[in-house]
C-alpha cells in the first residue's frame, strides 16, 4: 500500500514538474525577441518616451494651439520719437519781399561776397548790391537793366535791355531827370536809376528784394503775419537801438529777456513774437511750436538738462527728452504707437514669450519641431534609398562594379559637406528662393551628401551574406538577381539599417539646426529649432531674453538624446549574442 502511494506521488511529481517545463518554455518569434530586449532597456524606453513627446508636441501641438505659426501679436505702448529740432543759428536766413525771388545761386553768392568784402555781385543775370545795417544784418537789392539811351545832337535812342517795356512815361521821366541833372526818377511808384556814361546811359530799377539775418522770428500764434516788412522793421529798431517802433499804424514795443539771449516784440500788452539765435522747428509738417515751448528748450539747452516739461498742443503739460547730437539738439516726445509685441515675457498669453517679430514662441517651437523632424525623416529616407541600391549592388556583383561603385562613394565622402552648405544656401540667398522650395533643397542636398556610410554597410554586410547557404540556394533554384537582392539579401540588412537611421536622425537634426543657426537653411516664415536659436546672435537677447532661445536649445537637446538613446536600444535588442 505504501510502496503504490509513493509510487503514485513520485508520478505526480514528476508529472507536475514536466507541465511546469512545458510552460516554461515561450515560443517568441524574433520581433517579440527584439522588443523584449528593447523594452529591457531603460534609457531606451526613456528615449522612446521623449520621442512620442516630441512628435505630439510637433505635429498634435500645432493643431491645437489658438495661433497660428505666423501670426505677429501688436500692442500699444508709449515710444519716444523725435518731436522737434533745436539749434543756435549760425547761418544766414534770407528773407525775400513780396512778389520778388532770391534764388539758391544768389545766396551762395552772397556767401562770397561777404566773405570777400564785395558790396555788390551777379547771379542768374542779375547784379545784386549790399548794403550791412548791423551785425550779420544785410539788406540785398537788385539792379536790373530797363533800358540803354543813346543821345546824339539831343535826340534820345532807347533800346530796351530787360524785360520791362520802355513806355512813355519812363521815357519823360528820364528826360526830365536828365535835364534837371538828377540820377533817379520815379514811374507808378518803382524808382528808377540813371547811371550816366557820356552819350550812352543806363535805365536801371533797384530795390531791396531780400535781407539777410542771423537772427530767427517765432511767431506767439499761428495766424500772426510776421512778413518781409515787420521783420524789416523789426530789425531796422533792434540796430537802431529803439525799445518802440511803429508798423502798419501800430506801435510796438521791444522788451530784451535778462540773459539777453532774445528781443520780445509785443502789442497792445502781450507778446507777439520773439527774435533770438535759437532755431527751433518741428520735425512734422503743420505742428506749431508756441513761444513757451521754445522758451523751455531754450532754459533746457542753458541748466544742460537732459528732459523738461512744457506745455503741449493740446494745452496739457508733458515731459520731454533733450538729446544732443554734435550741436544739434533734439527734442523728443512720448506717442501712442502701435507696435509689434516683442520679446514679450512669459505669460497667460503666451505661455512661453514673444519673439524678436512679436510671434508666440510656444506655437512657433510647435511648427518649428515639425519642420526639424520632417527633415531628419525625409533625409534619412533619402540616404536609405541610395545607400541600399549602391551599397546592395556593390555587394552582390562585386568585381569592376563593386570597384566603380565604391570609387563613387569615395569621391561624395570627400566632398567638404559645410562648405558646399555655405556655398548653396548663398546662392540660394541671392536668387531669392521661396523659403518653402529652401526646405525642399536642404532636404535633397543633405540626402545626397549623406548616403555613403549607409552605403558602405550595406556592400560589408552583403559581401558576407551572399556565400551564405540559404543564398547558395537561391542561386541553385533560380531566383532572378532582384529577387535575390531585395527579398533574401536586404531584409537581412534591414536591423543594421534601423539603428544606423536612429542614431543618424539626430545627427540630420543638428545638421539642420547649424545651418538654419548659420541662416543658411529654414527660412522666415517657416520656424525650425534652429533659425529660432538664431536669435542668439544678438547678445542683448542671449543675455536678456533667455526664453527666445533656451527651449529651442532644450528641445533639439531632447530630440537627439532621444534618438540615441533608441538607437543604442535597437542595436542591443538586435544582438543574437543578447540574453533573452
Amino acid at each position: 500500500m505504501s510502496t503504490d502511494s509513493t509510487k503514485k506521488k513520485d508520478n505526480h511529481v514528476s508529472t507536475s514538474k514536466a507541465l511546469d517545463d512545458e510552460q516554461r518554455v515561450k515560443i517568441l518569434s524574433p520581433g517579440m525577441l527584439v522588443a523584449k530586449r528593447f523594452f529591457r532597456n531603460k534609457l531606451a524606453v526613456a528615449g522612446l518616451v521623449i520621442l512620442v513627446a516630441m512628435f505630439l508636441f510637433s505635429f498634435i501641438g500645432g493643431m491645437v494651439s489658438p495661433y497660428n505659426e505666423s501670426q505677429v501679436f501688436r500692442k500699444t505702448d508709449h515710444v519716444w520719437k523725435d518731436y522737434a529740432g533745436a539749434t543756435y543759428n549760425k547761418s544766414y536766413i534770407f528773407e525775400t519781399a513780396n512778389g520778388d525771388e532770391f534764388p539758391a545761386q544768389g545766396q551762395q553768392k552772397f556767401i562770397l561776397a561777404t566773405n570777400k568784402g564785395n558790396d555788390s555781385f551777379e547771379a542768374n543775370d542779375v547784379t545784386y548790391g549790399l548794403e550791412q545795417k548791423g551785425e550779420d544784418y544785410w539788406a540785398i537789392y537788385s539792379s536790373e537793366s530797363v533800358a540803354t539811351v543813346l543821345t546824339l545832337k539831343g535826340k534820345s535812342t532807347y533800346k530796351q535791355a530787360g524785360n520791362t517795356e520802355v513806355t512813355d512815361e519812363i521815357k519823360e521821366g528820364y528826360e526830365e531827370a536828365v535835364a534837371n541833372d538828377e540820377n533817379t526818377f520815379e514811374v507808378d511808384g518803382i524808382t528808377y536809376t540813371i547811371e550816366k556814361a557820356g552819350r550812352e546811359n543806363q535805365i536801371t530799377i533797384s530795390g531791396e528784394v531780400a535781407f539777410a539775418t542771423k537772427k530767427v522770428f517765432s511767431a506767439a500764434a499761428k495766424d500772426a503775419d510776421l512778413g518781409f516788412q515787420f521783420k524789416q522793421a523789426v530789425l531796422d529798431a533792434i540796430e537802431a537801438g529803439e525799445t518802440s517802433f511803429e508798423y502798419d499804424g501800430t506801435k510796438y514795443e521791444l522788451n530784451t529777456t535778462e540773459e539777453e539771449t532774445s528781443t520780445e516784440v509785443v502789442k497792445n500788452g502781450e507778446v507777439y513774437a520773439t527774435v533770438s539765435n535759437l532755431l527751433v522747428s518741428p520735425q512734422a509738417k503743420g505742428v506749431f511750436l508756441s513761444l513757451s515751448f521754445k522758451e523751455a528748450v531754450e532754459q533746457a539747452i542753458a541748466d544742460k538738462a537732459t528732459t523738461f516739461t512744457a506745455i503741449n498742443e493740446a494745452g496739457e503739460e508733458e515731459t520731454y527728452q533733450l538729446q544732443t547730437k554734435n550741436t544739434q539738439y533734439v527734442v523728443r516726445s512720448q506717442k501712442a504707437t502701435t507696435v509689434n509685441d516683442t520679446y514679450s515675457a512669459p505669460s497667460k498669453k503666451h505661455w512661453a514669450g514673444t519673439d524678436g517679430n512679436g510671434m508666440d514662441m510656444l506655437t512657433r517651437l510647435m511648427y518649428g519641431g515639425r519642420i526639424s523632424l520632417m527633415i531628419g525623416f525625409v533625409v534619412i529616407i533619402i540616404e536609405g534609398i541610395i545607400g541600399i541600391l549602391i551599397g546592395g549592388i556593390s555587394g552582390y556583383f562585386g568585381g569592376w562594379v563593386d570597384t566603380i561603385l565604391m570609387r563613387v562613394v569615395d569621391v561624395v565622402i570627400c566632398i567638404p559637406a559645410m562648405p558646399l552648405y555655405i556655398i548653396i544656401g548663398s546662392v540660394m540667398d541671392y536668387y531669392k528662393i521661396d523659403p518653402r522650395i529652401r526646405i525642399y533643397a536642404l532636404c535633397a542636398i543633405l540626402g545626397i551628401v549623406g548616403w555613403p556610410g549607409i552605403a558602405r554597410m550595406v556592400r560589408g554586410q552583403i559581401l558576407s551574406l551572399r556565400e551564405q547557404e540559404f543564398m547558395v540556394a537561391t542561386e541553385a533554384t533560380g531566383v532572378r538577381i532582384s529577387r535575390r537582392i531585395f527579398r533574401h539579401l536586404i531584409p537581412n540588412v534591414i536591423p543594421q539599417l534601423i539603428v544606423i537611421a536612429t542614431m543618424g536622425l539626430g545627427d540630420v537634426i543638428l545638421m539642420e539646426a547649424t545651418l538654419s543657426f548659420l541662416g543658411i537653411g529654414v527660412k522666415f516664415p517657416y520656424a525650425s529649432w534652429g533659425n529660432i536659436v538664431n536669435a542668439v546672435n544678438d547678445v542683448y537677447v542671449l543675455t536678456n531674453f533667455w526664453f527666445v532661445w533656451i527651449p529651442a536649445g532644450f528641445l533639439i537637446l531632447l530630440t537627439v538624446l532621444g534618438f540615441n538613446f533608441v538607437g543604442d536600444g535597437l542595436r542591443d535588442a538586435f544582438d543574437p549574442k543578447m540574453k533573452r
